[in-house]
C-alpha cells in the first residue's frame, strides 16, 4: 500500500513538472542522504527539487530548495488509517 501511496505521488509530481515546462535553469544541488538510502527518482516542481528516496525506514519524497539544499518538506509512506 505504501508504495502505491509513494508510486502515485511520485508519478504526479513529475506529472506537473511536464506539464509546467516553461524554462530550464541548471543548479548544482548538495544535499545529505541518510546512509542506508537510495535516490529512486527525482523531479523539479515548483521551484522546488522532489527526491524519491528508498531506505530501511520505507520510501519517502524530499522536497529541497535548490538554492540552499535544505529539506523544505518531506512526504513518508505509512500506513493509512482505517475507520
Amino acid at each position: 500500500m505504501g508504495v502505491l501511496l509513494v508510486g502515485g505521488t511520485v508519478t504526479l509530481v513529475v506529472l506537473l513538472a511536464k506539464r509546467m515546462g516553461g524554462a530550464t535553469a541548471t543548479a548544482d544541488v548538495t544535499a545529505e542522504i541518510p546512509a542506508g538510502n537510495r535516490i529512486m527518482g527525482m523531479a523539479g516542481v515548483e521551484g522546488r527539487l522532489a527526491l524519491w528516496l528508498e531506505g530501511p525506514e520505507g520510501s519517502r519524497v524530499w522536497l529541497l530548495d535548490p538554492a540552499t539544499g535544505r529539506r523544505v518538506g518531506e512526504v513518508r509512506s505509512g500506513a493509512v488509517p482505517t475507520r
